[in-house]
């Protein structure tokens, strides 16, 4: 059973005399059969804790520096109509208690914590969103991640992998971002696809008449889930893993990329998407920094010289990152040009950035 946490804050023009403040907030906790409990704050405030015959417990402090705030919670098929009651009895009684003294009332929809499906998702920059993901399709862990699909009336399926929100199949303006948003001629291009388990790009670029598509994914249970439940993405295509102008190959992607350069094999285009650049050079990075130049690098060997490395970013906000990206673009033992432009995908809630990359 979830939880709901309902948060009242009440920001003041200067610090208030809790002597005065709270014994009127009282009898509106006792009505509903809470009884509180004191605790010392060292002169910093005050602060009481409720607890309730139906299981609701609450906060109730006055903080030394002008702010008050109440804490609610209580079990999710609680009457919500009590509970509203309750708080809108203690913000009525304190704008009386305290008028004149407030500068911003701010009243947050409940948190729902502790639920079967979890609603919230940090963005890149650090924000936390709440999705209205109401079941759970599928879960499990593969050698190489934990793959989560939840259902989002608004977004459809979502895809999460180690807890990194990846696509949903409201996002083909990812797809269409990272191919070029219809700038690119594939027809009858040699295309390599790196990673994609999701199997959006290979959906979309099929019917751009390629010859030959290789897509290249380590995690099969990825490919398999996808085909079961985000058909809205990838349609039929990965129903078998070759086709008549593809194959998915289901395998570490640096082996293949060695095996292509020793062959001399090229490719007219290769689309990476395999994970968004790293968001600093800290030592807890420095492994995915190093996967990415070693990318980068076998992926420039195996480029047709009038051909495009197509990739994803990270979000527009992360500008550190970005450059960070750009400044081992220009360290490239090739010579490289590159442009980049900015898509909202829509499950990210954030805007992306998408690169093209070319032989000088």
């Amino acid at each position: 059973m979830a939880l709901l946490h309902y948060t009242l804050d009440f920001k003041l023009s200067a610090a208030v005399d809790s002597a005065s403040a709270v014994p009127a907030l009282l009898s509106i906790f006792h009505e509903q059969e809470m009884k509180e409990t004191v605790h010392e704050t060292n002169g910093h405030g005050y602060l009481a804790t409720f607890v309730g015959k139906k299981g609701w417990f609450a906060i109730l402090c006055v903080h030394a520096h002008g702010l008050i705030t109440v804490d609610l919670r209580c079990y999710e098929d609680d009457d919500t109509a009590q509970v509203d009651k309750l708080l809108n009895v203690l913000e009525k009684k304190l704008k009386e208690i305290l008028n004149g003294k407030i500068t911003r009332v701010k009243r947050l929809p409940a948190l729902i914590r502790g639920a079967e499906v979890d609603r919230y998702w940090p963005t890149t920059d650090g924000r936390i969103v709440e999705y209205d993901m109401d079941k759970v399709l599928y879960e499990d862990d593969s050698p190489y991640q934990n793959i989560k699909m939840l259902h989002s009336h608004q977004y459809g399926t979502v895809l999460i992998l180690d807890d990194d929100l990846n696509l949903s199949e409201s996002d083909l303006a990812y797809t269409q971002a990272i191919m070029g948003n219809g700038r690119e001629n594939f027809e009858g291009k040699e295309v390599l696809i790196l990673g994609g388990g999701d199997g959006g790009i290979l959906s979309v670029m099929v019917k751009q008449k390629p010859k030959m598509i290789t897509m290249v994914d380590i995690d099969q249970k990825v490919i398999d889930a996808c085909k079961k439940h985000m058909r809205g993405t990838c349609g039929d295509v990965l129903d078998n893993l070759k086709g008549d102008c593809y194959q998915v190959l289901v395998e570490d992607c640096v082996p293949v990329l060695k095996k292509y350069v020793e062959e001399g094999k090229m490719f007219d285009y290769i689309i990476n998407d395999l994970t968004a650049i790293p968001i600093s050079m800290e030592p807890e990075h420095e492994s995915t920094w190093e996967f990415l130049r070693l990318i980068l690098d076998l992926s420039m060997k195996i480029l047709h010289p009038s051909g495009k490395y197509l990739t994803q970013g990270n979000a527009e906000t992360m500008t550190e990152a970005l450059r960070l990206y750009e400044e081992q673009l220009r360290k490239l033992s090739c010579p490289v040009e590159f442009t980049k432009e900015v898509a909202c995908v829509p499950s990210y809630l954030e805007q992306w950035v998408f690169y093209s990359v070319w032989k000088k």
